[in-house]
């Protein structure tokens, strides 16, 4: 079947829309018309060449995705034609070693890893395969997916709120209350108020935490912390000193949405001992990080997180009835809608970072 997909050609270049031929899904596998699609950070990595799960182009980008199931392949059972779904990043086998310990979120099962990297090959241009970035591509008006990976959701939710809920919501709220547990009545610090911080911020008012600092260089990411939740904004100069004068001490907990090493260590920096600080953000790969070991010593931990540790299944319909609860913020995440057309008039928008989320719609 042919459709229309925005196609990188080149590492930093832009986007060509392209006729592309998207196969019949085969055994397992779902064919989903994509309604919507989030341009996050994780892709414009991509497009630079600077992300772990790329080969080189010609691929489609896209992940943050949600739409309607187009047609189903032998032997699935769990969705079928007509149901809306989000599209998580993780579709888990449910067999490995670590979905038996509850890790769905690094599933090894040998179906899963494939996928990861772009998955059998589905899509192609010109007769040749084309890569689907984290084995979706959603940058498209077709994916074809792994059954596991499509989480079946009310047809009253917005599309285009429905797909922020997979990559950039579960990531940030995931992180808050799957891998740091943050309890009521805790001290926070969130570094990086994009897209992801400010759902680390929403995560921590789920929490109950009562003191949520917000921290960025950007003005007007504050004033969005302010909006979602933060009791407290700053424009680092020197982050320890200035949380520790906030706080009397450090934060119990402290997030890092940035990714950069010498960020990740500032937030380490700025909590109290016995503080927890989680690595959110994609790091770049091989650049070490300098901590004061002393600092490590009085019982501070750090961890890192791969999509807040869902289990998608699990979380993705929770998140779902917290935001048409009135409790989840979904829409104000949300700066702009913008057609297929102009995917690289919205990747620009990211880069300058003026916006939160903005949403391809189809």
């Amino acid at each position: 079947m042919l459709m229309r997909a925005a196609v990188l050609t080149a590492f930093n270049a832009p986007m060509e829309l392209r006729e592309v031929d998207i196969a019949d899904p085969g055994p397992g596998e779902v064919r989903v018309q994509i309604k919507a699609s989030g341009v996050c950070g994780s892709d414009l990595k991509a497009m630079d060449g600077k992300s772990p799960v790329v080969s080189r182009p010609p691929f489609i980008l896209g992940h943050e995705s949600a739409g309607i199931v187009e047609s189903a392949g032998t032997g699935v059972t769990t969705v079928k034609p007509g149901d809306h779904v989000i599209i998580s990043m993780s579709g888990p086998c449910g067999r490995c070693h670590q979905c038996g310990s509850g890790r769905f979120h690094l599933c090894s099962g040998p179906a899963r890893l494939p996928t990861i990297m772009g998955g059998l090959p589905r899509i192609t241009l010109d007769g040749a395969e084309l890569k689907r970035f984290i084995g979706i591509g959603s940058f498209a008006e077709y994916a074809v997916v792994a059954e596991p990976m499509c989480v079946k959701i009310p047809k009253s939710a917005p599309f285009d709120a429905m797909c922020l809920l997979a990559c950039g919501v579960i990531t940030g709220v995931g992180a808050v209350l799957n891998v740091a547990k943050v309890p009521p009545g805790a001290t926070v610090l969130v570094v990086g108020c994009g897209g992801v911080g400010l759902n680390v911020i929403q995560g921590a008012v789920l929490a109950g935490a009562t003191t949520i600092i917000a921290a960025d260089v950007a003005e007007p990411k504050l004033k969005l912390a302010e909006r979602f939740g933060a009791t407290h904004t700053l424009q680092p100069t020197d982050l320890p000193k200035q949380v520790g004068e906030l706080t009397r001490g450090g934060t119990d907990y402290a997030f890092d949405a940035t990714g950069v090493p010498g960020v990740l260590a500032q937030a380490f920096a700025s909590t109290q001992p016995g503080g927890t600080t989680v690595m959110v953000g994609s790091p770049p790969s091989g650049h070490p990080m300098e901590l004061d070991t002393a600092l490590l010593f009085s019982s501070r931990r750090l961890m890192g997180t791969q999509g807040g540790d869902s289990a998608p299944h699990r979380d993705l319909p929770m998140l779902t009835a917290q935001y048409l609860a009135g409790r989840l913020d979904l829409n104000g995440l949300i700066t702009e809608r913008l057609p297929l057309d102009h995917i690289n008039e919205a990747v620009a928008h990211v880069r300058q970072g003026s916006v939160a989320r903005t949403v391809i719609t189809f």
